[in-house]
């Protein structure tokens, strides 16, 4: 193994034997090592299908509180291994590629944004769980497109409050609640990019069809919605549903799990401003892959290390969320 080589480009890119049967190495290395496999909705189909749970990001973070295992492998981008490591500090946390990153948490550099909490004293700080352990650090409480409506309105309706780093969640949050949030300026390159102008077309083409649209999208976008909601709610909308076809504007990884559970039913991913794609995929979570999942759990690298002091500032504004979404059964 050249471990250094690895330190490098982070992730571990040994070549894999073609005869091995990755799924059934995976398992039995899993089985192993009482690992446990923890993958985003936005991954890869595969990478989903051999994951032990599969979900968005808040509840990753509850199944990684809880998880008895060893070792668990975040099966998504940098910022939820952290979450994960912080959550459970004495254990290892890996992930296939370090390199997996996140545009929107690359949006709020912790020193900018610690330097605007403390240039609006007073205010509450609410941080999307897209960010930073440093970013996490200098919040109140953390939140997700799953919960942020309702933690929001468990404040006051005159708190102030500073919402960062997702300027077009932060904007939907305002107009549901009626609040006036101060909004960090950032955004994710995934959520941005999508046609106003082609989804026009699409639904022209299939009147019939249903939008689904997340939260982190522009404003334009989410007007012509049908539904706006978490990647678990369009999930959740999907499968409720008694339309037959969707046109979904989220990452396109989601549509596996969506054909999975309404085989009969029709999605479509809604295109990107780019007129080469047909979707719109998440770079950096394709960077995973089954042969760097084998790599990671055989030789238990890359893994995720979190400085202690910044962690330990860091889960309070995390358990907070997590205590405030159970009490709201989210």
């Amino acid at each position: 193994m050249n471990k250094e080589k690895w330190l490098i480009k982070g992730f571990a890119d040994e070549p894999v034997d073609k005869s091995i049967d990755l799924k059934k190495a995976i398992n039995e290395l899993k089985k192993e090592k009482n690992a446990v496999i923890l993958g985003h909705y936005y991954q890869q189909g595969e990478i989903q299908d051999i994951a032990d749970f599969v979900g968005d990001s808040l509840a990753l973070a509850q199944w990684a509180a809880k998880t008895t295992a060893d070792i668990i492998v975040l099966c998504g981008v940098h910022f939820m291994g952290e979450t994960a490591k912080i959550l459970c500090p004495d254990k290892k946390v890996l992930v296939p590629d370090l390199n997996a990153g996140c545009s929107l948490a690359d949006s709020c550099p912790a020193d900018d944004f610690a330097r605007f909490v403390n240039e609006h004293p007073g205010y509450t700080v609410i941080s999307y769980v897209n960010t930073t352990a440093a970013v996490k650090a200098v919040t109140d409480v953390v939140v997700t497109s799953t919960n942020a409506k309702q933690i929001v309105e468990s404040f006051p309706k005159d708190e102030k409050i500073i919402f960062g780093p997702d300027r077009n969640l932060g904007n939907y949050i305002n107009s549901i609640t009626n609040r006036n949030m101060l909004l960090w300026d950032g955004a994710c390159h995934v959520h941005e990019q999508f046609s106003v102008e082609k989804i026009v077309e699409l639904k022209a083409q299939y009147p019939d069809a249903v939008v689904l649209a997340h939260p982190e999208c522009k404003s334009v976008v989410l007007k012509l919605a049908d539904f706006v909601g978490s990647t678990a709610a369009l999930l959740k909308h999907a499968v409720q549903s008694d339309a037959q076809r969707f046109i979904v504007a989220t990452e396109s990884g989601i549509l596996h799990e969506m054909q999975k559970k309404c085989p009969q039913k029709i999605f479509i991913p809604a295109p990107p401003n780019d007129s080469t794609c047909a979707c719109n995929e998440c770079s950096f979570m394709r960077l995973n892959t089954m042969e760097k999942l084998y790599n990671c759990l055989k030789y238990e690298f890359p893994e995720i290390e979190v400085d202690s002091e910044v962690a330990k500032k860091a889960v309070l504004p995390i358990k907070r969320m997590l205590d405030i979404s159970e009490k709201l059964g989210l």
